[in-house]
């Protein structure tokens, strides 16, 4: 496979955004971060939304904020940036019945239209533009002068203009000066779901906890346990993240190096492989979707109880007391 070649200021033209009005839908996490940045770059901006704390906080920085289908009738790009479980439900209320040919529908995440929550009528463009990182890194590395990488996606050009559109929203964001890669909807959706269930969320966090209970069951302090399976995992993947694996493994000591080419294996075997793959076809075929849609559907029961589940394990207590020690309190 060829490998994907980063797009950079210079493949976008900010100025496709002249005269257009972003509604960005949704002053979460991302939405805010991003109406700033679109807003900072000269686009004219809204949010729409919902009464509440997020939709005052929009006014109190400055935004126009419009319900949802106000904000969808005065914007020429409709920016949804809600959460994956409610966008079908708001697209099919609020969205949709305000949209004409001409309008675009973008999203950061492409899980509503992969898994039909939504689909674009005719006439209108479908796209992502979507950062590599949380909210907060994509305000602070526009503030300071750089940007997160980030990915765009064209579901569908009614326009044929909507790669341009999905770049000119990156270089607003500041994507396009580290640079942006552009692949599809399903290729960009099924990696970050695999991601999170196989590595950075499910497979990381039961590996910690798993090691903790291991050697605290097996009667070690859990202070030296928390040390060696939990707060040392930052300090390795700083590394890798700024040096790579081989590099990281010649700055690290022969022992624990020697230990990863014994040990690792036989932990992460091909056991762990083949349930990755399995892990992969459920999120490719819908069924991940298909029951976490009936989980939020329900209210979210089994989250809601897994989320109290995790809180009392004795990680927590432990790792909080720790932390005191050097980590300053998020803000």
């Amino acid at each position: 496979m060829e490998p994907l070649q980063f797009l950079k200021e210079k493949d976008a033209d900010i100025s496709v955004l002249s005269g257009k009005c972003v509604a960005v839908l949704g002053y979460g996490n991302q939405g805010r971060a991003q109406a700033q940045n679109l807003r900072d770059s000269g686009v004219h901006t809204i949010v729409g939304g919902r009464p509440g704390r997020s939709a005052e906080l929009a006014r109190q920085e400055g935004f126009e904020v419009l319900s949802v289908a106000d904000a969808v009738k005065q914007a020429d790009i409709i920016h949804i940036l809600l959460p994956d479980e409610r966008q079908g439900e708001i697209y099919r209320a609020e969205i949709a019945p305000n949209l004409e040919a001409g309008k675009t529908l973008c999203v950061s995440h492409g899980f509503a239209f992969v898994f039909g929550e939504i689909v674009a009528p005719g006439g209108v463009d479908a796209i992502m533009v979507s950062p590599k990182g949380p909210g907060a890194d994509v305000r602070s590395h526009y503030l300071a002068g750089s940007g997160l990488a980030g990915l765009i996606a064209v579901k569908q050009d009614a326009s044929g203009k909507a790669r341009d559109t999905a770049l000119a929203l990156a270089c607003a964001n500041g994507f396009t000066r580290t640079g942006v890669l552009e692949v599809t909807m399903e290729q960009e959706t099924h990696g970050d779901l695999f991601g999170e269930q196989n590595v950075l969320c499910g497979g990381l966090v039961d590996l910690v906890r798993c090691a903790y209970e291991v050697l605290t069951e097996e009667g070690y302090p859990p202070e030296i346990a928390y040390f060696e399976c939990y707060h040392e995992v930052k300090l390795l993947a700083d590394l890798m993240h700024y040096r790579g694996i081989a590099a990281t493994n010649a700055a690290i000591s022969n022992t624990a190096e020697w230990g990863e080419y014994v040990n690792g294996p036989y932990i992460i075997d091909a056991d762990v492989k083949e349930r990755m793959r399995e892990s992969l076809r459920n999120i490719r075929s819908g069924k991940f979707a298909e029951l976490w849609l009936k989980e939020a559907e329900k209210g979210l029961p089994t989250l809601l109880a897994k989320r109290a589940q995790c809180a009392a394990h004795p990680i927590e207590e432990v790792g909080a007391r720790i932390r005191q020690l050097f980590v300053k309190p998020n803000p």
